[in-house]
């Protein structure tokens, strides 16, 4: 993989992960204090199954 490729993936995360808070921050506000609530082993399981997706996903646009 090419590090060009790695700074493009990596800023792409950043500006989507931007969005949310950006255009609504009420939002952004609420659905973070809700994950505040969940215990240790729930988000694990929130975790593992961003990881999992994401890996689905560069697999599937891998060329």
């Amino acid at each position: 993989m090419s590090w060009d490729v790695f700074w493009s993936a990596l800023a792409l995360v950043l500006v989507l992960e931007g969005i949310l808070p950006f255009v609504s921050p009420g939002g952004w506000r609420r659905g973070f204090s809700q994950l505040l609530q969940l215990r240790d082993g729930q988000l694990r399981f929130f975790g593992l199954c961003c990881i999992v997706g994401g890996l689905l996903l560069l697999w599937i646009a891998a060329p």
